[in-house]
């Protein structure tokens, strides 16, 4: 019995390997009667294409990696379920690279993409910079990230899709400064690294355009998580003339600024108004319902993965990016009743 192989088929017609391969691909010369002899011996043989062969040969894998800094994160969650929708579409497999917030990670991981064992990359960075720009850019796959960064000389070779986190932190403070509140706290992230200084500015210019002092002592930086939040929350209350209302850069934060307010005996809104980010699930599950900025995860992974799709599939665009605007979902945290 034969193997349904090209070494197989060249043996019972009679011709090498190659031949065979250029007479069942198309390309290369085969002369008719040889290759009308070798479809049918394929079709006798029941020939079935090798397709890991021929993907391995195509440096094709069809599997995407998506770089993530926090894989405890639930806002992650909703981008997964974002990309694997069009993944599955186009018969896709997801890796997740876990790049715990280091450079050196996220190095990591552009290596092992630049090694093709992925096809492309979404990666998600709180500091996108020169060095893993850099390594990006020479990457020789599609990358699509998920902040803007446009490199000074211009030339660069990724995609990006993104929510403009500037404004959404502008839209929590205004909102907060709507309702007649001027001493209001901020808990963000590291302010030396891209995203925690672009949150940090929306606060900053919601403040000065309502001709608000900003008060050092009101900003503290976290760690984008609910302990970090706690503690940052914790120390900004034990002020003594403590702010009266906190915009937190996400929402586990805002909970643990909760937590803190709960263990101080203040009441939230009516001694600190507090309004968060992300606009997870949990936000409408605590007590009282958190006020949040949606930033629609769910769908910043979804044109993500089309963009890098479109990428591999060679289908022509003419932006490399796609803004996504944020809102606010109020709820009982921040709204105050008199």
């Amino acid at each position: 019995m034969y193997k349904n192989t090209i070494y197989q088929i060249a043996e019972h017609v009679g011709v090498s390997p190659s031949t065979v391969s250029r007479a069942l691909s198309g390309r290369g010369y085969c002369g008719v009667k040889t290759k009308t002899r070798i479809l049918a011996a394929a079709k006798e043989m029941n020939y079935a294409p090798d397709n890991a062969a021929k993907n391995l040969k195509m440096r094709q894998t069809n599997k995407i990696i998506f770089a993530v800094p926090d894989i405890c994160n639930p806002f992650y969650f909703d981008m997964i379920n974002g990309i694997n929708q069009v993944l599955e579409d186009h018969g896709y497999l997801l890796i997740l690279f876990y790049t715990k917030h280091s450079l050196k990670e996220e190095l990591k991981a552009i290596q092992i993409l630049k090694e093709k064992v992925a096809d492309g990359l979404i990666m998600v960075s709180f500091n996108f910079g020169e060095e893993n720009i850099r390594a990006i850019n020479a990457a020789g796959s599609p990358v699509v990230l998920t902040n803007k960064y446009v490199s000074p000389e211009g030339q660069d070779q990724f995609d990006y899709v993104y929510v403009d986190t500037y404004s959404g932190i502008k839209l929590a403070t205004e909102h907060l400064i709507k309702q007649g509140i001027e001493k209001i706290g901020y808990i963000g992230g590291n302010l030396g690294e891209q995203t925690g200084y672009q949150r940090f500015c929306g606060y900053r210019d919601a403040l000065l355009e309502a001709n608000l002092p900003l008060v050092q002592e009101y900003v503290a930086e976290s760690n984008y998580t609910e302990s970090g939040g706690y503690l940052a929350g914790k120390s900004i209350l034990e002020l003594d003339a403590r702010p009266e209302g906190i915009v937190a850069a996400n929402d586990l934060m805002a909970i643990g600024v909760m937590k803190a307010c709960e263990e101080a005996g203040f009441r939230i809104p009516d001694d600190i108004a507090i309004v968060g980010m992300d606009n997870l699930d949990i936000s409408s599950r605590v007590y009282p319902k958190l006020t949040s900025i949606a930033l629609m995860q769910e769908e910043i992974g979804r044109k993500a993965a089309q963009l890098l799709m479109d990428r591999l599939q060679g289908k022509p665009r003419e932006k490399n990016e796609i803004k996504l605007l944020p809102k606010i979902v109020v709820r009982n945290s921040s709204v105050r009743m008199s």
